[in-house]
């Protein structure tokens, strides 16, 4: 059933994975979607190809999340192509094993800059550019509540996201915008699995009560879910999506 026809959606890191994912859901309930990547340009053109198949149109517009003024140009792409603005995905974002003794600010410079920096430059334009009813939806992690050694800087850059879209939702009062986060367990993405053994893979996959790797879909569902009217009394939240696995 299509329960966005005639709405536009911004999906950040949308050219993979769970972004990707989200992207296609977003387009089979009738939105037409902005596919935001900064690397591999023909993930996100395969992408924009794969809502067109579903009815719907979309570009794809490359552009740093952290960058003020990418950001603001990805913004102004999607109006210019479509008119409109009516939900916002702040999925972009990079996970990196980086234990806090030993001291690598460079890589935790680069996490946070990505995505806390990026989320708040995402979040700041979608509240410009959103009209009434508008969905904002910012990507967070599960791992916050685990605490895991080696996560730290990746934690710390969450919890903001978390932070952000609380207070968010307070300051657009009367606008009728929904502001939520959606923090996944362990999903199975190329990028998850990336560098880990079959046996590091079956543990994730066994702490959870459902004793299984989540799915892109399992993500995407929960986001369409909260970009849509059966969404519209969802705010200031932070829906993990997890199985049970924190």
């Amino acid at each position: 059933m299509h329960t966005h026809t005639g709405r536009t959606a911004i999906v950040t890191g949308g050219s993979r994975g769970i972004g990707r994912e989200i992207a296609l859901r977003l387009a089979a309930q009738g939105c037409d979607v902005v596919v935001n990547y900064h690397g591999r340009e023909d993930l996100a053109e395969a992408v924009v190809r794969a809502v067109e198949a579903r009815g719907r149109r979309a570009i794809a517009v490359r552009g740093d999340v952290a960058d003020e003024a990418e950001a603001e140009a990805l913004f102004r792409a999607a109006l210019d192509a479509f008119g409109r603005i009516d939900v916002v995905v702040s999925n972009a974002g990079i996970m990196k094993n980086v234990p806090i003794a030993d001291g690598a600010l460079a890589d935790f410079d680069a996490i946070m800059r990505t995505n806390a920096r990026g989320a708040f430059i995402v979040l700041s334009k979608a509240g410009n550019h959103l009209g009434e009813g508008g969905r904002i939806i910012a990507l967070s992690s599960s791992v916050i509540a685990r605490s895991t050694p080696g996560y730290g800087p990746y934690i710390a850059s969450k919890a903001a996201v978390e932070g952000l879209v609380r207070v968010m939702a307070n300051e657009l009062r009367g606008r009728g915008i929904c502001v939520n986060a959606v923090a996944p367990g362990p999903v199975g993405t190329e990028l998850f699995l990336e560098g880990k053994s079959a046996e590091q893979i079956a543990a994730l996959a066994r702490m959870a009560p459902l004793e299984r790797l989540g799915t892109p879909a399992d993500i995407a569902s929960i986001v369409a879910f909260l970009a849509g009217p059966e969404g519209a009394w969802v705010n200031a939240q932070v829906v993990r999506v997890n199985g049970g696995f924190a």
